[in-house]
This record gives structure tokens, C-alpha cells and sequence, in this order.
């Protein structure tokens, strides 16, 4: 769909749910013009445009908080965005992760259940970042900078090793084993990636073109 089909509404205005892109957490919903909505797909950071004081604002720019834009998409009805980001900091001027981080009182249900469903993703990224701030810096006693410092062959060994022990967990049908190999697994995984160079975002991309391909909604 092209911006000039996008339906704005009669102040020139389309509302945006912004996502982060791993974990799909819902940031903010904010507004964009068809300026706004420009200087987003041109810059690859988002861009709103503020009612309250009538000006385009770029997200971050005060604050370093910055969302880098990863896709964007258009409703069925052609009048409303969600927009998934990268984010270098908090998205809310409270300083916290959300902007939707205040429960409604007098609700009768809890959120646990989606927390939980976002708490991998989260828990994925956090590793990630542990991981690569290793790499960097070399901490001694660190089991993570031991296997930098033996090299892609040692980190491979152990890949190989932590998958075998995974399947040889299912195999046996041990859930707590399984769980914990499965862990493992995805730790040295994350370690393999940050050697050769590889970003969560970019397994997340090719995982969400490979939706697209199998038919999945």
C-alpha cells in the first residue's frame, strides 16, 4: 500500500501502535501526518506529530531514546499503522519500558499469561546484550569470555554438544531436563551468534519471511 492510500483522518492524521519488534510488547500509540509518516520510511526512525503542540517531534531526539523502525504495517481498512521498532531505551517520558504499564482498576483479569508469552523474547535480548558486553570487555572468571577466547571451533563443540543433550533429554521424555538443556543450548547459541556478527533482529526478520512463506497468519 502506498502513503497515499492510507486514510488519514480529517486533521491529516493516522493513529500508530508502536510494537517492539522482538517481543511485540506494545510501546505507545501515537499519531502521524503524511510528514511524519515520510520522514519515518526516509530516516528509518519514527516520527509523530504531536496534537498537543502541533509539531512533528522525532522520538529520541531529547532523550536518546530512539526507535529504529524494522517494518511497518497498514490495517484492513487502510487508517491505522503499527509500526515495529528496535528501541534504544525506554519508549514512555516516564521512563518506563511501555507507555501502557498502568493496570485499570476494577479489571478482573491479569496479564501474567501475555508477560510470560513476552518473557523469552526479553530474556533472549537481555542475553544478547550480556553476551556481546563480554565480547567487548573480557571480565576474568567469565565462562562467556573463556569461550571467546578458545574461538569459533570451541564455541561450535559446544553447540553440537548442548543440542545432542537436548534431544537426548527429549528422548527420554524429562521435561525438567529438557528445559534446562534447552537453555543451554539457546545460551551458547546467542554466544555463536555474537561471534560471527549475527543480531537477534536478523534472526527475527528471517523467521517472520519464512511465516509469510509457509502460509501462516
Amino acid at each position: 500500500m502506498r502513503i497515499e492510500d492510507i486514510k488519514f483522518d480529517e486533521r491529516g492524521l493516522v493513529p500508530v501502535v508502536v510494537q517492539d519488534a522482538w517481543t511485540r510488547k506494545v510501546l505507545t500509540l501515537a499519531y502521524m501526518n503524511g510528514e511524519s509518516l515520510r520522514r519515518t520510511l526516509s530516516t528509518g526512525e519514527t516520527w509523530f506529530w504531536s496534537r498537543s503542540r502541533a509539531q512533528l517531534w522525532h522520538k529520541g531526539e531529547t532523550s536518546g531514546n530512539t526507535q529504529r523502525v524494522v517494518c511497518v504495517r497498514v490495517d484492513c481498512d487502510g487508517d491505522a499503522l503499527v509500526v515495529l521498532v528496535e528501541t534504544a531505551g525506554p519508549a514512555c517520558h516516564t521512563n518506563e519500558f511501555s507507555c501502557f504499564h498502568n493496570g485499570l482498576e476494577g479489571a478482573d483479569y491479569e496479564d501474567g499469561d501475555v508477560d510470560t508469552l513476552l518473557q523469552l523474547g526479553q530474556a533472549l535480548q537481555e542475553l544478547h546484550s550480556t553476551v556481546e558486553s563480554r565480547r567487548r570487555e573480557r571480565p576474568a572468571g567469565s565462562y562467556t569470555t573463556y569461550l571467546f577466547d578458545q574461538g569459533l571451533d570451541k564455541i561450535l563443540k559446544k553447540v553440537g554438544e548442548e543440542a545432542t543433550e537436548t534431544v537426548i533429554a527429549a528422548k527420554n521424555n524429562d521435561t525438567g531436563a529438557l528445559v534446562a538443556e534447552t537453555a543451554d543450548l539457546l545460551y551458547h547459541l546467542v554466544v555463536m551468534l555474537v561471534e560471527r556478527g549475527v543480531s537477534l533482529e536478523d534472526v527475527g526478520r528471517e523467521l517472520m519471511c519464512r511465516k509469510g512463506e509457509r502460509g501462516e497468519g
